[in-house]
């Protein structure tokens, strides 16, 4: 199983707390997407680049960098210069759908232009030092969409392709269209990985009984709402405590790496509206955190929920 990149939320931080609790139950991770910029710079000051350096990964989720743009040349500087880091593989967004995303042509922007993701792959892949994943949704606007993709990206030697059955426009809504992925599924020639709502045990072995083909599953939400979610695919024993005790971890971290309490009391909200469902509480209960301004209230209601 692959943790999903999660702006804002399956950083580095959470990578490695989450490994620490859970060692070995995800088998890599993908990063946050690195926009592409004109003037980029490797330097700690990128906070997306300080990310996926090594050194801060060490004890972490293996992962893989994922890049975000359209830019050939900017594309491959980067992509070399993580495979200089000592990476293999990088993954380029093409799912991304979010508009400020999408009008620019960019993440699920370019399914809707399989001639432009030809000219960018005939660019950038005879230059790469490494492997070159995709991760794709059906469309931005149109499931149709796929189907011109699916002979562009067959053309080139791809590490995997990750597909996740909804459309741009659809945001997070609605549900993923497995009748769509199935036909899409045989069409590819690369490993398919599945991506979109795999939020419990049943979920995941619902889709891998209809799809016993799929290479593997990459799963984002269903670990935020449920922490111990491949340990109880696996059958690997777990209880509540396990839930408890790596909320109690991620928001001890989240305390020592922020400066400012503004900024602790902002980022531990962004988790808690996840995380929450681990935990044996109602929403009325969880709201009660999310309303807090005051650090002090916001621990002591939290503490008070994982006791």
């Amino acid at each position: 199983m692959i943790l999903a990149p999660m702006q804002g939320l399956t950083e580095v931080l959470f990578r490695r707390v989450y490994e620490e609790c859970f060692p070995g139950a995800l088998s890599f991770a993908v990063s946050p997407f690195i926009a592409l910029t004109r003037n980029l710079r490797f330097s700690t000051d990128n906070a997306q680049i300080r990310d996926v350096l090594p050194e801060n990964n060490c004890g972490s989720i293996p992962l893989i960098p994922q890049i975000l743009g359209k830019e050939p040349d900017e594309f491959v500087l980067l992509a070399n210069h993580l495979y200089t880091l000592g990476y293999s593989e990088v993954n380029w967004n093409m799912g991304c759908p979010m508009r400020a995303v999408t009008v620019k042509h960019r993440g699920c922007g370019l399914m809707a232009h399989p001639d432009e993701v030809r000219a960018i792959l005939d660019t950038v892949v005879p230059r790469l030092e490494g492997r070159l994943s995709v991760k794709v949704r059906l469309g931005l606007k149109d499931k149709e969409e796929i189907f011109a993709m699916v002979p562009v990206l067959n053309d080139y030697p791809l590490a995997s392709v990750t597909v996740h059955p909804r459309l741009g426009r659809q945001q997070y809504t609605g549900v993923p269209d497995l009748d769509t992925f199935g036909q899409v599924l045989p069409m590819l020639k690369h490993p398919v990985i599945y991506n979109g709502d795999l939020c419990t045990p049943d979920d995941i072995r619902r889709l891998r009984r209809r799809f016993p083909q799929v290479s593997d599953l990459m799963v984002g939400r269903g670990i935020l709402y449920r922490p111990t979610l491949p340990l109880e695919v696996d059958g690997s024993p777990t209880d509540k405590g396990n839930a408890k005790h790596f909320i109690r971890r991620l928001m001890e971290a989240i305390r020592t790496s922020l400066p400012r309490e503004e900024a602790v009391v902002r980022k531990t909200k962004e988790y808690w509206s996840l995380l929450w469902r681990a935990l044996p509480i109602s929403e009325m209960q969880a709201r009660q955190v999310l309303r807090a301004q005051k650090l002090t209230i916001v621990d002591n209601l939290i503490d008070s929920f994982i006791q």
